[in-house]
């Protein structure tokens, strides 16, 4: 069962705010290997968690976008975000809140499509601290999560982005086999988290725009109706909504 997204961003925030502290005193006193050693026993290691060994493999620029393909699509529209989505699939929208949330159980299986929106500058409101360590934008904050890893834990930094990393990461099935790519797509750029098993298929897409609004967009394909060519189409007709 996927965990809803605001519980996500409330975990971090949590875990960043009881972490930040200790964190601090082991990089004053332990160094970086003793940190290292207190990331992994506070969140896990590449064997428990193997995505925190992975960083983008390449990146692609403006794939060939099949209109005809997305001709066939349904529109769907919410308050903060639209969207065109092939036929087949159940589509929602979250929303994160710091506070006053309910837990609630996902009411959909099978192909399903979660759709998020936030405004720009969104995770430096989140984490004020990061702009201190050079992060400007949604961008920077997405590009510095998804390059993370825990052998190159040095610094307090390092540590923070190791942990919301891992955070994070929603159910991208059997970790082993996510890639994690690089992408340019018209004017949005950013970063898939992507799990291609023998039945069924995990997509993870984090997109900004150029006004650095930011679009999640997550699907599991229990029917492997989608490759990555045609989330690449479905990236392409995300948007604010008008």
């Amino acid at each position: 069962m996927i965990r809803h997204m605001k519980e996500k961003i409330l975990d971090v925030i949590s875990i960043t705010i009881v972490l930040i502290l200790c964190l601090a005193f082991v990089v004053k006193f332990g160094g970086p290997s003793i940190l290292k050693l207190y990331v992994e026993r506070g969140i896990g290691n590449c064997q428990t968690i193997p995505i925190l060994c992975m960083a983008p493999e390449e990146e692609i620029v403006n794939p060939k976008i099949n209109k005809e393909y997305i001709a066939e699509f349904l529109p769907y529209k919410f308050p903060k975000i639209q969207v065109l989505v092939p036929r087949g699939f159940t589509v929602s929208a979250e929303k994160i809140t710091k506070v006053y949330y309910k837990r609630q159980k996902r009411k959909h299986s099978g192909a399903v499509v979660y759709l998020l929106y936030e405004k720009p500058n969104f995770f430096m409101g989140l984490f004020p601290q990061l702009k201190k360590r050079g992060i400007k934008n949604n961008y920077e904050f997405f590009q510095r999560t998804m390059a993370a890893k825990l052998k190159d834990v040095k610094t307090l930094s390092d540590a923070l982005f190791v942990i919301i990393k891992s955070v994070f990461t929603p159910d991208i099935g059997n970790q082993h086999n996510v890639k994690i790519i690089k992408f340019i797509i018209d004017d949005k750029r950013g970063f898939i988290n992507y799990n291609l098993e023998k039945t069924k298929n995990y997509f993870d897409c984090n997109i900004i725009d150029p006004q650095d609004n930011f679009f999640k967009i997550y699907i599991k394909d229990e029917r492997k109706q989608l490759d990555l060519d045609k989330v690449f189409a479905i990236i392409f007709t995300v948007k604010k909504a008008d």
